[in-house]
């Protein structure tokens, strides 16, 4: 178990960014193997791994433009099917 908030060894822009991503307490349950050592050596590396995901910064996207290849590409398929829908209708009466 981990408190957020009495950590000393986060910034308190990180601990903010911890509790909203994983809460004010993060657990870790290792009960995979025999011997209790072990158990709390996976439970510290969940642990770690739990902290260093919320931790991480994702990166921002950024915008582009569709090629000009693509729009027409859209736009000739959108011609297409709009030609298949028009050809459904009722014979026009001439």
């Amino acid at each position: 178990m981990f408190d957020v908030d009495s950590s000393e060894s986060l910034t308190d822009r990180q601990k903010q960014r911890v509790r909203t991503k994983l809460g004010a307490v993060v657990r870790a349950v290792a009960q995979d193997e025999r011997s209790q050592a072990r158990n709390r050596d996976l439970a510290v590396e969940r642990l770690v791994a739990k902290l260093r995901d919320a931790l991480r910064v994702e990166r921002r996207r950024v915008a582009t433009r569709p090629t000009k290849a693509s729009v027409e590409r859209r736009l000739k398929a959108k011609r297409r099917r709009s030609a298949v829908k028009r050809a459904r209708g009722a014979p026009a009466d001439e």
